[in-house]
C-alpha cells in the first residue's frame, strides 16, 4: 500500500465518520422535516391561491351577473318611463282638446248670451220707439183732456205688458 492509498483510505474513513455523525445527531431527519414543514407550506399556500382564485371567480361570475341584471332593470325602468312618458303626452293632449272644447263652448255661451242680450236690448229700444211715435202720433190726431189720459193709460198697459 502506497501512501495515497493510506491517505484515500482515512478520507474514506474520515467521511463514514462524518456521515455516522450526521446521522447520529439526526441531521437527515431534521432535513427532510425542514423540507417536508417547506413542501408543506407550499402546498397549504397553493391550496391558498386555488381558494383565492375560486373565491376570484365566483365574485366575477356574481359582479357579472348583477351587472347583467342591472343592465336588464335599467332597460325596464327605461321602457317604463316612456311608456309613462306616452301616457302622459296623451293624457295631456286629451286634457288640452277637453279645456280647449270646453273654452270654445262657454265663448260660445257668452256669445250667444251677448247676442241674446243685443236683440232684446234691439227689441226694447224698438218697442220704445213705437210707443213713442205712437204716442206722438195719437197726441197729433186726437186732442182734449180725456185723449191724454187715455193715451196715458194705453202707454202704461204696454209698458206694464212688456216688463
Amino acid at each position: 500500500m502506497t501512501a495515497t492509498d493510506y491517505a484515500t483510505f482515512y478520507a474514506l474513513v474520515a467521511l463514514v465518520i462524518f456521515f455516522g455523525v450526521i446521522v447520529y445527531f439526526g441531521v437527515p431527519k431534521m432535513i427532510f422535516k425542514s423540507l417536508d414543514a417547506r413542501g408543506k407550506r407550499i402546498e397549504d399556500e397553493l391550496a391558498d391561491a386555488v381558494r383565492l382564485r375560486q373565491e376570484a371567480q365566483a365574485l366575477l361570475a356574481e359582479y357579472v351577473q348583477k351587472g347583467a341584471e342591472a343592465e336588464r332593470e335599467a332597460g325596464a325602468i327605461i321602457a317604463a318611463a316612456r311608456l309613462e312618458a306616452e301616457r302622459l303626452t296623451t293624457e295631456t293632449a286629451k286634457s288640452l282638446e277637453d279645456l280647449i272644447a270646453r273654452r270654445t263652448r262657454a265663448a260660445e255661451a257668452k256669445i250667444a248670451q251677448a247676442e241674446t242680450q243685443a236683440v232684446t236690448e234691439v227689441r226694447s229700444r224698438a218697442i220704445e220707439i213705437a210707443i213713442s211715435a205712437s204716442e206722438a202720433i195719437l197726441k197729433s190726431k186726437i186732442s182734449g183732456e180725456a185723449a191724454s189720459e187715455l193715451i196715458s193709460r194705453s202707454i202704461g198697459e204696454v209698458r206694464a205688458k212688456l216688463n
